[in-house]
């Protein structure tokens, strides 16, 4: 197969791979659509031939119609098999395995071969869960693919860290092919818009058997329309229903079970710092890709800070932290990150330039027990000191950061 050319690199991602490479275990890029998970493979391959030009490498695409005699276990067990090398190791990359039926079979077929070197993506949360995990066991490595970064997105665009470049960020996303598009809000959303259907009807509908679609797009309309606010799948119902839309609140919770698996939203539950509880119902949902929420939303200047925080989620989630929203008394605590034990706290406010909201935001740092850094994210540029040892720091700074 021809590799693309001018890919542009995404270390962060391929760094968490390379030390892998060549191993008995299979290298699984899971995230939502076009977030560019076939070119980090294409960068695989590449790099595998710079080290060995006559290295064997078998690609497999589900999208396209010259696989799509590939249907099951069987098939893909067959197919490679009979097209790996004779004489050396074989790197086979399979794009959107989850289009292969029972696809876990194959897999663990195919790694009793050690001259077979697995690698595979797909566009499903569910795909490395339950029953197929357990297949799996201890056998594969995942990586979850997200929307490109702030400092990925200059680059892809060739552009410099202006405010101007953060509001293009803010408006359009993050997704890779923007790249090839004049950054102009009817093409843009045109594009997106394309995408968010693709999602919606090939990740959901089809793949779920949804029936109510009506309700599946009123619903996303909801979560875009309110990203950042807690609701429970009862009160979207409540709500719903006073639309005149009726829908009970399991089901609704299916519906979003269903987006969140199409990685389309990100769901995110509370944690109470003083009980050391996870609260069973009230949750936040943030859009994997702020470009496709305002594609469907609208690009708002009343929600700005809901803008704001949701970049601010996906940036840690960029990052490595798992993400959940904190709990201490009646106040809230917008996020508290966890990577390898240590933990991060931050507020996000659109301006601390009145007394109320300065001491709303940092007065909620300041009532954690622990040690553990702690920051308020504004819209306001400030290089001065810290209030009482806690950070302030504008948004295009943060999302600069390597945390």
């Amino acid at each position: 197969m021809q590799i693309p050319q001018n890919i542009h690199s995404r270390t962060r991602y391929l760094d968490r791979v390379r030390p892998f490479m060549g191993k008995n275990l299979i290298k699984v890029f899971t995230g939502q659509r076009r977030v560019g998970k076939s070119y980090l493979l294409f960068q695989l391959m590449a790099f595998l031939q710079e080290q060995d030009k006559n290295v064997a490498i078998l690609y497999i695409n589900k999208e396209d119609l010259a696989f799509s005699f590939i249907k099951t276990a069987s098939d893909l067990q067959e197919y490679v098999i009979a097209n790996k090398s004779k004489t050396s190791k074989t790197y086979v990359f399979i794009d959107e395995i989850q289009d292969i039926l029972h696809f876990e079979v194959g897999l663990r077929s195919l790694l009793l071969y050690e001259d077979i070197d697995l690698y595979c993506t797909g566009s499903n949360a569910n795909l490395l869960s339950g029953d197929i995990a357990g297949h799996l066991s201890g056998r594969y490595i995942e990586v979850v693919v997200y929307s490109l970064s702030y400092v990925e997105f200059l680059d892809f665009h060739s552009i410099k860290d202006t405010q101007s470049s953060l509001d293009k960020y803010l408006k359009y996303g993050g997704l890779p092919y923007l790249k090839h598009l004049p950054l102009e809000d009817a093409i843009v959303f045109e594009y997106l818009k394309n995408i968010y259907s693709t999602i919606v009807y090939r990740d959901i509908i089809n793949r779920y058997a949804v029936r109510n679609v009506p309700f599946l797009e009123q619903l996303v309309l909801f979560l875009a329309g309110n990203t950042g606010s807690i609701f429970s799948a009862k009160k979207i119902s409540d709500f719903l229903k006073s639309q005149r839309i009726n829908m009970a609140p399991n089901q609704v919770q299916t519906y979003i079970q269903h987006l969140t698996n199409a990685f389309l939203i990100h769901k995110v539950a509370r944690y109470d710092l003083i009980g050391k509880r996870l609260f069973e119902i009230g949750e936040k949902y943030y859009f994997e890709n702020l470009g496709i929420r305002h594609g469907l939303w609208g690009y708002r200047i009343e929600d700005l800070r809901k803008i704001m925080e949701n970049a601010v989620y996906n940036h840690l989630l960029f990052n490595g932290y798992k993400v959940q929203v904190g709990v201490i008394g009646a106040a809230e605590i917008d996020f508290i990150g966890e990577k390898d034990g240590e933990k991060l706290y931050l507020q996000v406010a659109l301006t601390i330039n009145d007394t109320n909201t300065l001491e709303r935001e940092f007065g909620n740092l300041k009532n954690i027990p622990d040690s553990y850094p702690k920051m308020v994210i504004t819209m306001d540029a400030f290089s001065g000191n810290t209030y009482e040892g806690i950070k302030s720091i504008d948004l295009r700074s943060f999302l600069k950061m390597i945390l």
